[in-house]
């Protein structure tokens, strides 16, 4: 294969990855503050793209994306606060069961506000024709603008739980919620806010990609899945490991393209997953006894 079409490949798997990662790190900020598997997380990145795309009617488009990361941080705590606030105590089969029916919920009010055409914001730099060739390859500048964000992103995310107060409080509720309740943290807040973090960057992953991959009312839920999977194959739990383990799942997604029909991608990343998991069934950077989820 020509190296630089292999490089194409790669460039295109790690862009893909980067959008799963931030999914999968939504599933691990929720998942180690409420032992919550939120499969209504791909609903959030539709749902950021939808109404940065209905903002943008009226408003500048940078003033579109805060006006929709906002509306959207603000209805993962709404949903925290209606569901599963009162919910807690149910088992994990019947939490997850709920986070299907409300993803189905979602989808179809946004069928009915937005009906089923397809939507995209406008290119943040250049347009769809417009390229950068870095070593043989083209790149899209919005795909730049897409791994900037993951990055930046990341690193925000990483240095808030590490280093600030309330990030540090979330942590201690993830690793020992008792003894945060003890200490005198606040515990069904800290998870009404991991929901909101949550949300908050769906939706931020929602609208850089809304140029490439185009916005529609059914994109939330393929994207869950691969999220999970992505949370999965890192090892549940641990944000940084979410965005190794979405860089994989993206690459090898993309370089099944090469070999495989178009029919197929999903079948090789998740063979690569199950793979992996039955070689280590707590990830590839998890901990046995679960300490991964302290990491941050």
């Amino acid at each position: 294969m020509d190296p630089s079409l292999i490089l194409q490949y790669l460039l295109s798997g790690i862009t893909k990855g980067g959008i799963y990662a931030v999914v999968a790190i939504g599933f691990n900020l929720i998942f180690s503050a409420t032992g919550v598997l939120n499969f209504a997380q791909g609903e959030f990145v539709m749902l950021g793209g939808m109404v940065a795309v209905t903002l943008a009617h009226y408003v500048p488009l940078p003033v579109a994306i805060i006006g929709s990361v906002v509306t959207v941080a603000c209805m993962g705590c709404l949903l925290e606060l209606l569901f599963f606030r009162k919910l807690r105590r149910h088992s994990v089969l019947h939490m997850i069961v709920i986070t299907i029916g409300l993803s189905i919920v979602i989808q179809e009010v946004a069928l009915h506000l937005w009906d089923e055409k397809v939507r995209s914001l406008p290119y943040f730099s250049g347009n769809e024709i417009s390229s950068v060739s870095f070593l043989g390859a083209s790149i899209s500048p919005q795909v730049l603008w897409v791994l900037a964000t993951v990055t930046v992103s990341v690193a925000a995310l990483h240095g808030f739980l590490r280093y600030s107060l309330v990030g540090r409080a979330m942590r201690a509720c993830s690793s020992n919620a008792e003894a945060a309740m003890l200490s005198g943290i606040n515990i069904a807040n800290m998870r009404t806010l991991a929901f909101g973090m949550s949300a908050a960057l769906g939706a931020l992953a929602g609208c850089v990609i809304s140029p490439i991959t185009l916005t529609h009312y059914e994109m939330g839920g393929g994207l869950a899945i691969k999220g999970f999977a992505a949370a999965i194959l890192g090892g549940l739990g641990n944000p940084l490991a979410a965005v190794a383990g979405g860089l994989l799942v993206g690459v090898i997604e993309s370089f099944a393209v090469s070999q495989l029909p178009s029919a197929f991608n999903d079948v090789a990343a998740f063979g690569i997953l199950l793979l992996a998991l039955f070689v280590r069934p707590h990830g590839l950077f998890g901990s046995p006894s679960g300490e991964g989820v302290r990491e941050c």
